[in-house]
């Protein structure tokens, strides 16, 4: 599988133009609920600080280490396929999947767990934030998971065209900004004080 490269001298941006305004728009969405999240809990801290030690720090740092290592597998997709390593870009598309799933997964044991424990969304300020926020990352993934069976049906190409070539990159791209995202709310939800 070949995949056009751009000359070694030559840098240029993957994906297409539209891809990076999809992108930094979600980021702003992203953004707004940050600062509306700290400005609430600005006037509640304690409450706040209160809820948050509820939630289990453990399951948040394994879905950071999935999430980082999904993209990791991406990387190496995406370096495989350019390199004409079908299997190996196959193998790596795959295995991002297979941790964007086991993320969902783990969050909806962590929603059944708060659920169960009465730390639903109508608890208080913090936890409606809290699933809002991850609700809304979670449907990302779902999104993000998508955009890689999309890169996994490229992998069995012999060769992609630049537009091809720019989907993928673009796929591969909202991946990592799942990833980015995720680790902004694993911060603030999890470890801020």
């Amino acid at each position: 599988m070949t995949v056009p490269a751009a000359p070694p001298h030559q840098k240029r941006i993957p994906g297409e133009s539209g891809t990076w305004v999809f992108l930094f728009g979600d980021m702003l969405v992203f953004g707004a609920f940050f600062v509306t999240f700290l400005v609430e809990r600005a006037k509640a801290p304690e409450i706040f600080d209160a809820a948050r030690t509820t939630l289990h720090i453990g399951v948040g740092v394994i879905n950071t280490l999935v999430l980082l290592t999904s993209s990791l597998c991406v990387v190496l997709a995406l370096n495989g396929m350019r390199a004409g390593q079908r299997r190996i870009a196959t193998r790596a598309t795959a295995a991002a999947m297979v941790f964007g799933v086991l993320f969902i997964a783990l969050k909806v044991y962590e929603y059944i767990s708060l659920g169960t424990a009465g730390h639903g969304p109508g608890a208080n300020d913090f936890y409606l934030y809290y699933f809002i926020l991850t609700g809304l990352h979670l449907f990302h993934v779902c999104l993000g998971l998508g955009a890689l069976s999309f890169v996994l049906t490229q992998t069995r190409r012999p060769e992609l065209s630049d537009t091809r070539t720019a989907l993928v990159e673009g796929a591969a791209c909202f991946w990592h900004l799942v990833d980015l995202l995720w680790i902004f709310l694993f911060a603030l939800l999890y470890l801020v004080s």
